[in-house]
């Protein structure tokens, strides 16, 4: 089976968030398993000169953009054994940045047309096409309009992959005419509320919808959760389900990560100690046997800061320290500024992000918090199960479909239901209990580091749902 897995970003060439790293993950996954998964993106000015050198000119063409027609040349990387196509338009890419451009609409405009014109002059016409978030959601739109009865076009399905809900390309509608170029007959299926909505026109047109887990399919047909779309979604629902992603656990690897100080494994945790005295020692705070928080994360609402900032120093008043590593709103990088200010032997605070330090937090601290609003999927809490760091989160979305509350059996971390900031301290109250009994918290730390967050699960699952979409041909 051929797969052409469309995103706005994908490791190693372009990143900015968990899309990059679902879009370089996955597809090897899924080639492992013995089918041929290709990923499209934008040739962005901002990728690494050597990874710029080792890519092929395949060909160029011309991809209509309403009434104006704009050039488009085809790069091919390799990486890990899967095939990249970079569309390359100085134009539309050579910019500082990914996203947060004037013309955003017009550039995913482009790219989405541009993604299959360049089926055309390529050796390659997939079976499905998995388009990711707003900036691919008209891939399937144009199909459906205008591709799916050209000659060698007819067999393709589209899948389309929701990964935050909360971002979905809504434009004027002055966009129809100016630059989608799509008949007014056919404007309905974009327009949503008064707006062009790129991800309404994907929900409406795409053969299947995917989340990035079970919980969140089901979250997003409620209003607190949709930002508008539930009415859309549910009478779509037939064709809605959800797949939990993975890590890369080859990179997240305590055994083999070159990043932190010392090595270790379920067998012998001994490095794990190491680590968090290094991390102690690096960030300036004394080296107690308190817990460790460790905190990695963006500085805005729906991750849940606010929760933390309502109950900070009883936390500290539990005997917990703070790792925290992360940048967004100033009202909370000031605030935490102000606790490391207040409490500099129990808070360590670092504004921005450093891959590096990320990775010895999750390997050194005792504690992962992620107390979030809402979380499609996350990434982080596996992450810090793989090296053997406790979570404690919400149950929402992932969140919910990847911890389990130690008070029942099978349980890997701590959770709690409501978006309370008194529950969440609940939850940390129970973690510093279990901490303190010793042999209890090696085991719950061993059977965290075996819990299997690997792409290979959930690659199984998405070549389960294209090969029945396939077959329905």
């Amino acid at each position: 089976m051929k797969i052409l897995y469309a995103a706005s970003e994908a490791l190693p060439y372009a990143a900015s968030g968990g899309l990059a790293d679902v879009a370089g993950s996955l597809p090897p996954a899924i080639n492992a398993e013995g089918h041929d998964c290709r990923v499209v993106l934008p040739l962005y000015s901002s990728i690494k000169s050597e990874l710029r050198q080792s890519l092929t000119y395949l060909t160029n063409f011309t991809v209509p953009v309403a009434w104006r027609n704009q050039y488009c040349g085809v790069f091919k990387g390799e990486y890990k054994g899967v095939t990249y196509y970079l569309l390359d338009n100085e134009y539309y890419f050579s910019r500082d940045g990914l996203y947060g451009f004037y013309d955003d609409a017009e550039r995913y405009i482009f790219f989405s047309r541009a993604v299959l014109e360049m089926l055309k002059h390529l050796d390659f016409m997939p079976d499905v096409i998995n388009a990711n978030d707003w900036q691919t959601a008209l891939i399937p739109v144009y199909y459906d309009i205008f591709y799916r009865y050209e000659p060698g076009f007819g067999n393709i399905k589209t899948v389309f992959t929701i990964h935050n809900i909360q971002y979905q390309g809504k434009y004027g509608m002055e966009l129809l005419t100016d630059l989608l170029g799509i008949p007014q007959f056919y404007k309905n299926i974009l327009e949503w509320d008064g707006c062009v909505n790129f991800m309404k026109g994907a929900i409406e047109t795409a053969d299947k919808i995917t989340t990035v887990s079970p919980r969140y399919a089901w979250e997003i047909l409620d209003p607190w959760y949709s930002y508008g779309l539930d009415r859309i979604l549910t009478q779509k629902q037939y064709k809605l389900t959800g797949f939990l992603n993975g890590i890369d656990t080859d990179s997240y690897n305590p055994e083999t990560d070159p990043m932190i100080p010392a090595n270790y494994s379920v067998s012998d945790k001994s490095g794990k100690a190491v680590c968090k005295e290094k991390l102690l020692e690096e960030l300036g705070l004394p080296n107690e046997k308190s817990p460790l928080i460790g905190i990695v994360t963006r500085f805005v609402s729906h991750k849940g800061i606010d929760l933390i900032k309502c109950v900070f120093e009883d936390i500290i008043r539990l005997g917990y320290r703070f790792a925290i590593l992360g940048s967004g709103d100033k009202i909370y990088e000031d605030f935490f500024k102000e606790m490391a200010y207040r409490y500099p032997d129990r808070v360590s605070v670092t504004i921005g992000f450093k891959p590096d330090l990320a990775r010895r937090i999750y390997a050194g601290a005792d504690v992962f918090l992620m107390p979030s609003q809402s979380e499609p999927c996350g990434l982080a809490q596996m992450v810090a199960l793989r090296y053997g760091t406790i979570p404690v989160v919400r149950e929402t979305g992932g969140l919910a479909d990847s911890i389990s509350d130690c008070g029942a059996k099978g349980g890997n971390g701590f959770t709690f239901k409501t978006y309370n900031a008194h529950d969440m301290l609940d939850a940390l109250i129970r973690a510093r209990a279990y901490y303190d009994k010793r042999m209890q918290w090696g085991k719950l730390v061993s059977f965290a580091m075996r819990q299997d967050f690997s792409w290979a699960r959930s690659a199984k699952l998405y070549i389960g749902l294209y090969t029945e979409i396939v077959s329905q041909n």
